[in-house]
């Protein structure tokens, strides 16, 4: 197993002084498959060194079911860049959208131009180093969608699962805009999560497990999903199946499947 290490190993007083606010970046290598983490937590990002832009982890492609709900998404942001596997693929596979990913931890963007491919800022892509809840509560009605995937090395970042950052995430999406929440069913917390974004944004949500076990994703909309348009749904998902080298179509119907239940009962 091959390790590297993004612990500002040029400059240790640089390194000292931001060890006091964000956990250390490593990265490792193991069977074609290269892993971001923060010491002693678990993988933040995963690539395979043969398709450095394809979607590895399942939750990631899950997530990308916002580009299939919203019809034409441009504005878009993202809290918690990783290793960057979200932020490659929008930029590849959205090329008419802008995307402002929001990374708090400097070694984690140098780790990600470093060793996970991420493309240079240009006119598609700003990479920010920063406070994410900060940006995200300075926007209004700013974004088409919103992805938040901020972690720390043991659970979902406080600042980033608050009522009051929910309500910021609901102002900063246009309407129709839509927001994708990677969330653990951690006892006790999850429900709490689930209730504060209901809340916030007015209407039910709907929620995707994946794979990884404890892992759901949590979709909301400006607006509430009554009016979703599913055969337009459809067949985007059919047109980008090819392109993008996974299939959504289970997801799509699950969901579907949610929002006839969800129709019928009021979560107030």
């Amino acid at each position: 197993m091959k390790r590297f290490t993004e612990r500002s190993q040029r400059d240790g007083r640089s390194h000292a002084n931001r060890a006091l606010r964000h956990d250390p970046v490593e990265v490792s290598e193991q069977r074609g498959l290269r892993t971001l983490h923060f010491a002693g937590g678990v993988a933040q990002s995963v690539m395979r060194v043969r398709d450095p832009f394809a979607l590895e982890l399942e939750y990631t492609r899950a997530a990308m079911l916002f580009a299939l709900l919203h019809p034409n998404p441009q504005a878009m942001a993202l809290i918690g860049l990783g290793g960057g596997s979200l932020a490659k693929f929008i930029h590849r596979h959205l090329p008419e959208s802008h995307l402002s990913a929001l990374e708090i931890n400097p070694e984690v963007v140098a780790a990600a131009r470093a060793y996970f491919h991420l493309p240079p800022d240009d006119e598609r892509l700003t990479v920010i180093t920063g406070d994410g809840a900060a940006w995200v509560t300075a926007q209004h009605r700013n974004l088409d969608a919103l992805i938040v995937d901020g972690y720390d090395r043991r659970r979902i970042v406080e600042a980033l699962s608050s009522p009051e950052f929910y309500l910021a995430c609901h102002a900063a999406l246009r309407p129709g805009g839509v927001a994708v929440f990677n969330l653990w069913s951690e006892a006790g917390r999850f429900h709490l999560y689930r209730e504060a974004i209901e809340t916030a944004f007015g209407s039910w949500a709907f929620v995707l497990p994946t794979e990884q076990k404890g892992n759901l994703l949590l979709f909301a909309a400006r607006g509430g999903w009554e009016a979703l348009d599913w055969a337009g749904v459809r067949a985007r998902t059919a047109t980008v199946a090819a392109g993008w080298h996974f299939d959504a179509k289970e997801w799509v119907e699950r969901l579907y499947s949610e929002s006839t239940n969800k129709m019928s009962v009021s979560i107030f």
